[in-house]
Parts: C-alpha cells; structure tokens; sequence
C-alpha cells in the first residue's frame, strides 16, 4: 500500500478511530475551561480543584493495563465501544453533579471509559497499516486528540459563559452514544497467529521501552500541566476572558498542534529509513527546544508576546506524538501492541499525569500559580533529555534486542498485519 493511494478499508478504520479520539479527548479536557466556574459554585481550594484532573487520571491509569491485556486477548473493537459508552454516560452525568464528591465520581468513570479506547485504538491502527507508516498514521491518529482537546476547551469556555458549566457535560456527553453504534462496524484486523500472548514482565527486557517509561513521565507531567491549568492561567495573568481564554488557546493547540504532529511524523519516518533510532530523535529535539519558549510565554507581559511564544512551544512539544507509539510499536512483539501501550498509558498517567494537577495546585495555593507552573518547564526539559537515553539504547541493541521472540517467529505482511512463519 503506499501513502498516496490507501485502501478504502484502512482509510474508513483510520478515519473512525480519529473521530472517536476526538470526542474522547473533547470530553476530557471540556472540564478545565469549567474550572473556575466550578471553584466559585462548590467554594473548592486549588488543590481540590486539582483533584478533578486527578481522580480521572488515576482511574485511567489503572484500566490502561489490564484493558489493554483485555484487548491483546478478546475483541479489541468490543473493548473500544465499551469503553466509548462509559466515558459518554459518565460525562452527560458530571452536568447533574449537585456536590463536589457526585463530581469527582463522574469523572473518575470518564476514566474508565477512555482507558479502554487508546490501546485498544493504537493496536488496531498498527495492525491495519504497514510499519513503514506507523508514525504518519499514529500522528494522524494524535490528530484527532489535539483538535478534541483545542474544540474541548473552546467549547466550554464559551459554553460555561453563556450556558453555565452544567450544559457543557451535557452536550458534549451525546456525540461519544452515536459513535460508538459505528464501532461495530469496525473490521477486527488478523491477529498474529501465534499462541503465545505477550506477557507483562517481558515488556521489562527491553531497555528502550524502560527509558521510554522514564522519558514519558516527565513529558507527562509538563504536558498535563500546561492543559489542566493553562485556562485559569490566561485568565489570571494574561487578561482573558473565559471565552477569549478558551477561543485562543483551542486555536493555537490546533494550528500549531496539527502542524507540529505532521511535522514530527513526517521527518520521524523519514529518518526511520535511514537509522534504527531514526524514528524516536525527533522526540528530544522538538522537547529541548521547546522549553525556552515555554518560559517566555510564562513570563509575557502582553498577550501578542505570550500567543506567539506560546504557539512555538506546542509546535515543538507536539513533535512528540506519533513517534512514540510508533517506536513502541517497533520495540514490542505485534501480539503484545495494546499491552505495551496499556502499561506506557499506566505509568505515565498514574505516576505523572494524576500528580501534575494536585502539585501544582498545591505549590499555587502556598505561592500562586504562575510561580507553580515553573515546575512543568523543569520536567519538560528532563523529559527531552531523557529522551536521548532511548536513542543510545536503540542505538546499542537495535529495535530487536530484549524482545521475546513468538515462537513460530513473527512475518509482518505488507498491510501491516503479521502471520507465523510456517
């Protein structure tokens, strides 16, 4: 299959599973344009407010893995539209909270949901198209995420203003019922026909996936903070309105989000022919220089100034998605796709992401918020430092060394999908 010409089949799977990330990340991210909303009508401290991010967080970290393994073994488009209806029902709920606790439950169920669809989806995508293209078709999967999460908080900005916090989950909760009838329709790609299922402790004898973990963490941290916190902060320091924060930020996540994922794809495939490390370098160079250009946006003292920096550094940041499923994808054993993503989306939200909103609300309720979101620029930059670790493990044993090799041995067809060596 080439690039220019996809089947109708591949392009239709690629092309539902770009929507449905867009509307699981729509229902993710709505929830922090609504903050201050939601702090002012439950009176709730930084720190609680937080804790929204966080309940979430912990719970899709903790499905990740075994939701994963869950679709490595059974159906994984059965696992998709289960877990599409959950974080639907879960989000149309979170409008009906009448307490904060009734809140926190309902996103904590949004986690559920969600924490089924990407390994399952990631796994699904790299089985449908060749290894060749595994960091466009990722990137344009990420797609879907950055333009859900930029309409996610435009969306509620505007929303929260002219129709209250509550209409926003409703909304936004209706579109996940719809696609999740279209799930069905799914094809379920060949499985590798070995008997063999990839075990977890396996995934630990590679050692470019441990740095990948290491490396993740931190660009998780930073990431989450920037979204989770990024709203109230426009609109503490910068001037913003709650629909002017929500309508500027959306539009620069999604131009210079879009633009920075095609570009990173792009040049990380390219490079992949060229080097085995090829694919993942990207990753640390779009990180590093971004930082800079977080630390100017922080510190802007006029809006022009702050767009501007702002923008450069999710251009560089987003070079980031893409490139590293896929290199995962590279490292890990097809029949071990969705398990090695379950245990990466694990770590890294469990360990990283369910900690940046409570730290930093905490560092800003003892100091202020501009001052704590300094702590997400140090671990940016450790992230793209670390990142380097990956190149010189890849570089060291090769995208094959540390892996279990299936026994019969493992032939990748040219549509992406693999069969046993007979």
């Amino acid at each position: 299959m080439s690039w220019g010409s996809p089947q109708r089949e591949q392009l239709r799977v690629l092309l539902l599973l770009i929507a449905i990330n867009f509307i699981n990340y729509v229902d993710r991210q709505i929830v922090f344009p609504l903050f201050p909303f939601i702090r002012k009508d439950f009176g709730l401290t930084f720190l609680q407010l937080g804790s929204l991010a966080t309940a979430f967080t912990l719970v899709l970290s903790l499905g990740s893995l075994p939701l994963g393994m869950l679709a490595d073994r059974t159906s994984r488009k059965r696992v998709i539209r289960a877990g599409v209806l959950i974080w639907s029902v879960a989000t149309f709920l979170s409008g009906l909270s009448g307490s904060f606790r009734w809140l926190l439950g309902a996103r904590a169920m949004v986690g559920v949901g969600e924490a089924a669809y990407t390994p399952a989806g990631t796994a699904i995508i790299s089985g449908t198209f060749s290894r060749e293209l595994r960091a466009r078709v990722q990137g344009l999967f990420d797609l879907g995420m950055f333009a859900g999460g930029a309409v996610g908080i435009a969306l509620g900005g505007i929303f929260a203003q002219w129709l209250g916090w509550r209409a926003a989950f409703f909304i936004v909760g209706v579109p996940g019922l719809i696609l999740a009838l279209l799930v069905g329709r799914l094809p379920e790609p060949p499985r590798v026909a070995v008997r063999k299922t990839m075990r977890v402790q396996e995934l630990f004898r590679v050692p470019a996936y441990l740095m990948l973990l290491a490396s993740g963490w931190f660009a998780s941290f930073a990431g989450y903070a920037y979204v989770a916190w990024g709203p109230e902060l426009v609109q503490d320091y910068k001037g913003f309105s709650s629909s002017q924060a929500g309508l500027a930020l959306a539009v620069i996540v999604v131009v210079a989000g879009l633009s920075g994922i095609a570009t990173g794809a792009a040049l990380s495939d390219r490079l992949a022919r060229r080097f085995t490390w090829g694919r993942i370098s990207m990753v640390p160079v779009g990180f590093l220089l971004s930082v800079p250009l977080s630390l100017i946006a922080l510190h802007a003292s006029n809006r022009a100034a702050f767009l501007i920096a702002f923008a450069l550094s999710v251009y560089f940041l987003s070079w980031y998605h893409g490139p590293v499923t896929a290199t995962i994808h590279d490292l890990i054993p097809a029949q071990g796709h969705a398990t090695a993503m379950g245990l990466y989306y694990f770590f890294v939200n469990f360990f990283a992401m369910a900690l940046a909103p409570l730290l930093i609300g905490g560092i800003a309720d003892h100091s202020n918020l501009l001052s704590a979101m300094h702590a997400a620029v140090v671990a940016q930059a450790i992230g793209g430092g670390l990142f380097l670790g990956v190149i010189y493990f890849i570089r060291r044993d090769g995208l094959v060394a540390g892996r279990v090799a299936p026994t019969p041995a493992e032939i990748e067809l040219p549509g992406g999908t693999a069969e046993t060596a007979s």
